[in-house]
């Protein structure tokens, strides 16, 4: 019983980052600190061993590099540098490549879908909320945790937590 609600603790942080971002543009710092102890917690609570727990460390640190690199010339946002390597920490090594191959295929996605609405449908259709508005506003980016969102969760199935739970 305890470990199908552990279970759940990943996904449902996936979806406060991705109704987060959709709705603000912006992931709280919490998210991030949240994805990180309740790794930690995990580990300890399945029996990681730890180099283990060392490598799923190291993915976080190189994914939290990487994100930062693409900050720097603003392609994402902060939250999102942060998030993804918080996430990157649960994939470890062995889904790394597909939570960040998954992730771009959908951001890719997620910014063509952006393209099309802000350019082809005019704004007096678009309903007047304001996180809607902010979509369909050209001057503002995408909600990338959206796309990190759901490429995590693509792969959340064969992480080594998951499977240690299951």
């Amino acid at each position: 019983m305890i470990n199908s609600a552990l279970i759940l603790l990943f996904p449902i942080l996936m979806a406060f980052t991705a109704a987060y971002d959709l709705l603000t543009m912006r992931i709280p710092n919490w998210i991030a600190l949240a994805l990180i102890a309740g790794f930690l917690a995990l580990a300890l609570y399945v029996g990681m061993p730890l180099d283990e727990v060392g490598l799923h460390l190291g993915m976080g640190a190189i994914v939290l590099v990487v994100a930062f690199l693409l900050f720097i010339p603003g392609w994402i946002g902060g939250g999102d540098a942060k998030v993804a390597a918080a996430i990157g920490l649960w994939m470890g090594s062995a889904n790394i490549v597909a939570f960040l191959t998954y992730s771009a295929l959908l951001g890719g996605l997620l910014t063509i879908g952006l393209l099309v609405f802000r350019n082809y449908v005019p704004g007096w259709i678009v309903p007047d909320w304001p996180w809607l508005k902010r979509l369909h506003d050209k001057s503002v980016g995408a909600p990338y945790g959206i796309a990190l969102a759901i490429g995590a969760m693509l792969v959340y199935a064969q992480s080594a937590i998951f499977l240690s739970l299951t």
